[in-house]
């Protein structure tokens, strides 16, 4: 069962989209208390499907970066302390998930998202990243017809 994954600007960690409410969405956080809450429009709410990392070639989707650490990793949380790992370790650990990122678009606070989300994603047992692609429309609602069509 495929899942909507979302990042929440401002507010820690993951959540699951859980429902449609009249003007917001009702999110549920991925961390050991599941607590729901509303997200509304004014939050700026990215589904993790929509993300990419910038490479020197082309933009990699973020579940493919995932698949890449969690082969790394044998599907275990990162091996590296990230909150307390320098900006150096940091970019050599990256080197061995994605060889070919780009030293001068990605960011230290970027890597250290990245593995603090795929420690999320492991630790609420969700492990299949292929989930996370990205679906054709523009907006969530375009998705769930689309959704709906192929299931016919």
């Amino acid at each position: 069962m495929s899942q909507t994954i979302l990042a929440i600007s401002g507010k820690p960690g993951l959540y699951k989209l859980v429902s449609r409410a009249k003007n917001s969405l009702i999110v549920e956080s991925l961390d050991a208390s599941h607590k729901r809450m509303p997200a509304f429009a004014t939050d700026r709410i990215t589904s993790l499907a929509d993300i990419a990392m910038f490479t020197e070639t082309e933009d990699i989707a973020l579940y493919k970066v995932f698949n890449a650490v969690k082969e790394l990793e044998q599907g275990k949380p990162v091996s590296i302390d990230y909150r307390k790992a320098s900006g150096k370790e940091l970019q050599d650990y990256f080197t061995k998930v994605l060889p070919q990122w780009d030293r001068d678009r990605v960011h230290t606070s970027d890597i250290k998202k990245l593995l603090q989300w795929y420690n999320i994603l492991v630790s609420a047992g969700i492990t299949d990243f292929n989930e996370l692609t990205p679906t054709e429309g523009d907006n969530i609602d375009n998705r769930e017809n689309d959704d709906e069509q192929t299931a016919e």
